[in-house]
């Protein structure tokens, strides 16, 4: 394919040049000066016209065949851009592809975000209930330490009575 920079083959230059205002100027102005020229009398009419018809014909032969050579330039760019069209539609295909994959695995990824969040709520219960069971463990542990510090100030209490029993025996 042509770069941008690429200057343009003789074909192109010489189509385009055809194809231009100075060029119809010029083609204008010679016309008119080949009936001028008979009409000075400075050339022949059969010959002007001879001459003129060949020259015509000759222009009209090179520029059907720059014409067709610049199809032929422009006919194998467009297949060049063709195809790159097909690899750029494959391209889009692939990342239309990709995308797809991405979405699943972000659905994927969104689940186990959920399964996490269950996790973490059930956790939270678990702590919750193992605060209660430990609050009501120490609510025993003291009820049971007051208890036991009770018989032990009981069993101390018996033992001075029973101190005090024996000595008085």
């Amino acid at each position: 394919m042509k770069q941008r920079n690429e200057k343009p083959s003789l074909t192109e230059r010489v189509t385009k040049g055809v194809g231009s205002i100075p060029s119809l100027i010029l083609h204008t102005i010679f016309f008119i000066g080949c009936f001028a020229a008979v009409l000075a009398q400075l050339i022949d009419l059969q010959t002007m016209l001879l001459v003129l018809t060949t020259a015509v014909s000759l222009e009209a032969i090179y520029l059907a065949i720059f014409i067709q050579m610049t199809v032929n330039t422009n006919t194998e760019s467009l297949r060049e851009v063709e195809e790159d069209i097909d690899e750029i539609q494959e391209d889009v295909e692939e990342l239309g592809e990709d995308l797809d994959e991405i979405q699943e695995d972000i659905e994927e990824m969104s689940e186990d975000v959920e399964g996490i969040q269950e996790d973490l709520e059930e956790l939270g219960e678990d702590i919750e209930e193992l605060g209660e069971e430990d609050a009501a463990e120490e609510k025993r542990d003291k009820e049971q330490a007051v208890t036991l510090e009770q018989l032990t100030s009981h069993v101390r209490q018996i033992l001075t009575d029973l101190e005090a029993l024996k000595r008085g025996k």
